[in-house]
């Protein structure tokens, strides 16, 4: 028992969703009304297509899958992961904490009667169309198939890469064709990946520093 927890001590990251969840449901219950709405001319010509929401419900298998992964395959992946993800996350917190801010961009669409509609219906009835900025689904996204595209353990599967790489751009392109997020979300959500990127991934953690 103690050489498995030994093992997968690298768990203890997961409780950050302790942090995550209560300040998150926090700002959906609080920012409902006084908050800044986020837009741009390039929103009001991207038409709405349910056809979207199957991407956009495939980043939770993703992100999962994902985490999943670098969890059995190396603990130093998944701890650059981890930092990537949940010091992001945080920052979208306090982002959406001292500026609350949303989006006026979903349409009425009850009179679409389809399956997939249907569930964007159910969606934006536990989604709120506040907290958008910087978009976490795009951040998320980008995380994880950065992690991906790093992992040594997927060095000679191309085609696997290629693979999620595409569903990746599909579920970018969800949350703006599904009226989610403003492009401004999206665009926010490239500047905080890239920022993050910087002190995770491009120092060389796995080297131990020398002592003169």
């Amino acid at each position: 028992m103690k050489a498995l927890l030994k093992k997968y001590s690298h768990a203890w990251t997961l409780l950050y969703i302790f942090i995550y969840g209560p300040w998150f449901i926090w700002l959906e219950k609080n920012v409902t009304t006084d908050y800044y709405v986020i837009h741009c001319s390039l929103d009001d010509k991207i038409p709405f297509c349910e056809y979207f929401i199957i991407p956009y419900f495939l980043w939770f298998i993703f992100v999962a899958a994902v985490m999943i992964y670098l969890f059995f395959y190396s603990k130093k992946e998944f701890y650059q992961a981890s930092a990537f993800l949940f010091i992001g996350m945080t920052i979208f917190l306090i982002i959406c904490t001292v500026w609350p801010n949303g989006i006026n961009l979903r349409q009425d669409i009850s009179y679409r009667n389809t399956i997939l509609s249907e569930w964007v219906v159910g969606l934006r009835k536990t989604d709120t169309c506040t907290n958008v900025f910087p978009s976490l689904h795009v951040f998320n996204t980008l995380g994880c198939q950065i992690a991906l595209m790093k992992s040594k353990g997927l060095k000679n599967h191309s085609a696997l890469k290629l693979a999620t790489g595409i569903l990746s751009v599909l579920i970018i392109l969800s949350t703006v064709f599904l009226q989610q997020h403003s492009c401004i979300d999206v665009i926010g959500a490239f500047g905080l990946a890239l920022i993050m990127y910087i002190p995770v991934y491009i120092p060389k953690w796995d080297k131990k520093t020398k002592v003169e």
